[in-house]
């Protein structure tokens, strides 16, 4: 499964911004099922920040918000996220052509 997690961040505020994701994507991936990350800016809206990230199973990436350094590190910095659902099943792994 994976997850898109969108912020929408000012270009000033965008330095600081970086570094705490990349905090929280750093303690993310010591947790148990994750797979990998990706981090990016669209390119059509320059303020609009994306965090992709990949994990075995979704009990996996429920489970890694629950352990004290993710809550210190990455939850302050999730919570700041569009309010728009953000897990998705792989469809890939429905596929018959696979």
């Amino acid at each position: 499964m994976f997850v898109v997690i969108r912020f929408r961040v000012g270009q000033a505020g965008q330095p600081a911004f970086v570094e705490r994701l990349e905090a929280a994507v750093e303690v993310l991936s010591r947790q148990k099922g994750f797979v990998a990350a990706r981090t990016g800016r669209n390119a059509d809206d320059p303020e609009l920040l994306a965090l992709s990230m990949e994990w075995v199973n979704i009990g996996s990436y429920r489970r890694a918000l629950s352990p004290y350094e993710v809550k210190l590190a990455a939850v302050p910095l999730l919570s700041e996220a569009i309010d728009e659902p953000s897990a998705y099943d792989d469809l890939s792994e429905f596929s018959p052509h696979r």
